[in-house]
Parts: C-alpha cells; sequence; structure tokens
C-alpha cells in the first residue's frame, strides 16, 4: 500500500530538457539586448535605416520570431524524417552555393558574394549549409558503418564531397564558414567510430592544406599578418582587431554599462554581427564574457550528453546528429570569440544565437530544436513510450 501512494505521488518526468530550452532563450535574449546596444549609433546616423535607432533591434526581433516558428516546426519532424531528407537537402544547400556565384542571382557585399535576394531578406545558403552538413555526414556515416576501416569507401567519398562544397564557399569567399562544415563533416566521422590512421593522416596534412589557402590569397595572407601583430598597422590592417581588443581591455571585471560602448560609436566595424563579443566584452566586462562562454559550454555538453544518451538507446543517427550539432555550436562559437579577442585571424563568422543576421539565427533556432528533438525521442522511448 505504501509502494502504491508513493508510486502515485512521484512526480512527472519533464518531457523537454528545461535547461537547455532556458539556455537557448538567454542566449537570444542576451543577443537581442546587445544587438540593439552595440548598433543604436550606427542606425540612427545611416540613411539606409532612415535613422531609425530601433532599426537593427525590430529587424532582429522579427528574425528571432521567425526563428522560433522555424523551430517549433522543425520540432515536430522526427528524427527519422531528418535522416530520409538529409541527401536532397545537402544537394539543395549545394544547388544554392552555386546559385550564390551566378552574377545577378548572388548578391555580393562587401566583396563576398554569400547571399540571395529574397526581395524581403537576403538569405545565406552557406548557413543552411550547416545544417544540412550536420545531417548529410550522420547518414553518411551510419551507411558506411561496415565500411569505416576502408580509405577508398568511408572516408574518400567524403573527403570528396567536401572538397566540393570547400571550392564553393571560398570562391564567395566564406572561409569561416568552410572551417565549420568541414570540422562537423570530420568529427562525425571521429565521433561514428571511423579508422584512426585516416584521422592521423589528417592531422598531419591539415597544416599543410591550410598553409596552401592562405598563400593563394593575398586577402587571405593579409589578414594573417594583421592577426600577427594589429598595432604594426593599426590603421590598415590590424584596424579592426586593433579596436576589438581595445573594447576588451576597456571593460575589464564588470564592464563600463550596458549602453556604455566607445568602440561601438563607428571605431569597431561590424559591431552587432562578427564583433558583437567586443561590445559584450566592454559594456559587461569579463563577467559577461564568462556568462556567454558558459551558455556555450552547456549547449555543447548536453548535446553531447544527448547524443551519448541517444547511442545507448542504440538510435545511431541521432547521436550523431545531436553531437554534430554540439561540435557546429562549439566550433562557430570558439572561433568568432578566439578572433574578438585576437588569438585566431579574422574571419566572417557570427556568433551563434547572439549576433544580427536572419539565417544565422533562424538556422541557429532550427538546430536547436532538432536537437530537443532527439532529446525529446529519447526520453519517450526510455519509457517505453512511442515516439
Amino acid at each position: 500500500m505504501i509502494s502504491m501512494i508513493k508510486t502515485r505521488t512521484r512526480p512527472p518526468q519533464a518531457q523537454f530538457d528545461e535547461l537547455l530550452i532556458w539556455v537557448f532563450v538567454s542566449l537570444l535574449a542576451i543577443g537581442l539586448v546587445m544587438v540593439y546596444s552595440s548598433s543604436i549609433a550606427t542606425a540612427e546616423a545611416s540613411k539606409f535605416t532612415a535613422f531609425n535607432p530601433a532599426y537593427y533591434l525590430m529587424r532582429h526581433g522579427i528574425f528571432i520570431a521567425l526563428g522560433v516558428v522555424a523551430g517549433v516546426f522543425a520540432f515536430q519532424m522526427p528524427v527519422q524524417m531528418w535522416q530520409n531528407l538529409a541527401m536532397p537537402l545537402f544537394i539543395i544547400g549545394g544547388v544554392m552555393l552555386i546559385l550564390v556565384l551566378i552574377p545577378h542571382v548572388g548578391r555580393e557585399v562587401n566583396g563576398s558574394r554569400r547571399w540571395l535576394s529574397l526581395f524581403v531578406i537576403n538569405l545565406q545558403p552557406s548557413e543552411l549549409m550547416k545544417l544540412f552538413a550536420v545531417l548529410y555526414a550522420a547518414d553518411f556515416t551510419i551507411r558506411k558503418t561496415n565500411v569505416g576501416h576502408m580509405f577508398t569507401k568511408a572516408f574518400l567519398p567524403m573527403f570528396a564531397v567536401m572538397a566540393v562544397v570547400g571550392s564553393l564557399l571560398l570562391l564567395e569567399p566564406d572561409m569561416g564558414a568552410f572551417v565549420v562544415i568541414f570540422s562537423i563533416a570530420f568529427c562525425t566521422l571521429w565521433l561514428g567510430g571511423f579508422n584512426l590512421k585516416v584521422f592521423v593522416l589528417l592531422l598531419c596534412a591539415l597544416p599543410v592544406a591550410f598553409y596552401g589557402l592562405i598563400a593563394s590569397s593575398p586577402y587571405r595572407m593579409q589578414r594573417v599578418i594583421g592577426f600577427m601583430n594589429p598595432w604594426d598597422d593599426p590603421y590598415g590592417k590590424g584596424y579592426q582587431l586593433s579596436h576589438s581588443l581595445i573594447a576588451f581591455g576597456r571593460g575589464e571585471w564588470f564592464g563600463v554599462g550596458l549602453g556604455g560602448s566607445v568602440e561601438k560609436l563607428f571605431y569597431l566595424p561590424e559591431a552587432h554581427t562578427d564583433f558583437l563579443m567586443a561590445v559584450i566584452a566592454e559594456e559587461l566586462g569579463l563577467v559577461g564574457v564568462a556568462m556567454v562562454i558558459g551558455l556555450f559550454a552547456l549547449v555543447v555538453i548536453r548535446a553531447f550528453q544527448i547524443g551519448r544518451h541517444a547511442a545507448f538507446l542504440e538510435h545511431h543517427y541521432a547521436a550523431l546528429v545531436a553531437q554534430g550539432i554540439g561540435v557546429w555550436i562549439g566550433v562557430q562559437a570558439m572561433i568568432n570569440i578566439g578572433v574578438n579577442m585576437g588569438v585566431l585571424p579574422t574571419k566572417g563568422l557570427t556568433l551563434p544565437f547572439l549576433s544580427f543576421g536572419g539565417s544565422g539565427i533562424v538556422v541557429n533556432c532550427i538546430a536547436a530544436a532538432v536537437l530537443l528533438r532527439v532529446d525529446y525521442e529519447n526520453r519517450r522511448v526510455a519509457r517505453g513510450m512511442p515516439i
């Protein structure tokens, strides 16, 4: 009788990862506040924004709303459906990367051709390609599990596919997206248990390949030279990085206060996109930076825990998708923060969930929904419930 009473009074287990949901909400909320703070001066002084100081705030709010709606729809799709769509979506992503390079089809901004104009908004296919790469790499790894030890049947096909996608990205050019997608693909193969010898060879070949990419482009070489010592040319190659470092220095422990940044006042270019972390550092200090890094760390840790749980339940595709999303968010956040701090050369990568950008925010929200869906299915299967 006592055991029956205990069973009846036991609180029901949650069907969702509430901590992870609040982490995503926190990142989006911080991003909304900081995008407004970092863009208000630029928007107020620009004819493009009709001198409206809340221009970027309103657009970013709309993008978040669209992302949440897209995420709700994505959450309704079972993981098996994502696996069935992995190959078609990846092909569609590749076609869009080709369309971007066609004159009068792709839109060029600041010397880079990365956008497709949809009249009201601009679509950035490389952002979608990150999600499609997660889905495709997980599906490829599952299909090649039995031949994972064979170089020609397992590693070489993926390398060829990534070479094609990487070439298209470098023609835009979008070196940052190339690095993220490459990391997603080969970390997924690693997590899928492919031959260790292949990855040892890859680690040996990567430095040579990256040196070739840098040396083949004067533009990339100038960025690396500027990154090595931005103070050698603080008004030229090192201008953006030097002002980012000044913002970090001014922030100290607790920052100068929300809205108090000086660097965002036309000193630091792209303050609301690629260099948003510098404004966070200046206004919120080391405490604010540590909080943001902590939130990203929680996302990555939970993604790998969800993936491990899915693998334990023998849902191997779902496991690789969850961990692939963790790799994606972790690598992109690490690169963006590293660039802002002068640890890595400057690349055009936004801070996931925070930086201004419609395509990035919507795709990040869809990725978050897919991760939550994997966790949702894990919980239902563990309780013997239908998915």
